[in-house]
C-alpha cells in the first residue's frame, strides 16, 4: 500500500499498534470493505488470519477491492469467527448493523450501464438489510463501503432509505487522499455520517457512540 504515499507506510504495523492498544474483545469492530488485494480466497488467508489475531468481534463488508469475496456463506467459512453482512443484518444485544458495499454516485455520463445495473442492485440490498435489521426493533447502525452520498449532501436512494429506517449513524470507507475532500460528515438530515477510511483515521480505529 505505500505506493499509494507516505500515508500508507508500515500501515498495518501502525494499525495493529492502534487497535491493540483501543480495543478489547468486548468491543464490536466495523470492517468497512477493501479487506485485501487478494483476488482468489486461498490467498486471502493470511489477511483474514491477520484481522482474527486482533481483538474484538469484527463485522466484514465487501469493498470494490475484494475480489477475492463470494458469497456470504463462503466469506463466513473464511472467517468463521467474524459476522458478515450482505443483503442480511446483524443483531447484536444492544444494536443492529445493517449495510451494503454501495456503489459510484450517477451523476453526468461517467457511469456506464453496467455501473447502473450494479448501483440498483446495491440499494435493493440495502433495502433487504433494512428491512431484516427494523424486524430486530433495535436501534439501527449502518455500515456501506461507498459513501452513500456526494460530498453536497444532497439526497440519494441509499441516504432516502437510511432516514426512511431511521439509522441515527452510518460509517462508509472508500475515499482516500485527494478524494477525502469529498467526504460527508456529520448530521445530515438525521443521520450521523462517519468516514473510516484507514489513511483518514491515520489507521487508529474510530470510537462511534452507539445508536440509542
Amino acid at each position: 500500500m505505500d505506493i499509494f504515499g507516505e500515508a500508507w507506510r508500515r500501515h498495518a504495523e501502525r494499525l495493529e499498534a492502534a487497535w491493540n492498544e483501543a480495543v478489547t474483545d468486548n468491543d464490536i469492530i466495523l470492517v468497512a470493505g477493501d479487506i485485501s488485494w487478494a483476488m482468489r480466497e486461498i490467498d486471502v488467508l493470511p489477511d483474514i488470519a491477520f484481522l482474527a489475531g486482533l481483538p474484538g468481534r469484527k463485522i466484514l463488508l465487501k469493498g470494490n477491492h475484494d475480489y477475492w469475496w463470494s458469497t456470504r456463506a463462503r466469506v463466513q467459512r473464511l472467517a468463521p469467527s467474524d459476522h458478515v453482512l450482505q443483503t442480511n443484518a446483524v443483531e447484536l444485544p444492544d444494536v443492529t448493523v445493517v449495510g451494503t458495499r454501495g456503489w459510484e454516485l450517477p451523476g453526468g455520463d461517467r457511469l456506464t450501464d453496467d455501473d447502473r445495473r450494479i448501483y440498483g442492485r446495491e440499494v435493493e440490498r440495502l433495502r433487504l438489510s433494512l428491512e431484516q435489521g427494523a424486524r430486530t426493533g433495535k436501534p439501527l447502525l449502518a455500515m456501506m463501503h461507498y459513501p452513500p452520498l456526494p460530498a453536497d449532501g444532497s439526497p440519494t436512494p441509499f441516504s432516502a432509505l437510511l432516514e426512511r429506517f431511521a439509522v441515527q449513524r452510518c460509517v462508509y470507507g472508500h475515499l482516500h487522499g485527494a478524494a477525502q475532500r469529498n467526504r460527508v460528515e456529520g448530521v445530515v438530515r438525521s443521520v450521523e455520517y462517519h468516514l473510516v477510511a484507514g489513511d483518514f483515521l491515520a489507521f487508529r480505529p474510530k470510537l462511534i457512540a452507539p445508536p440509542v
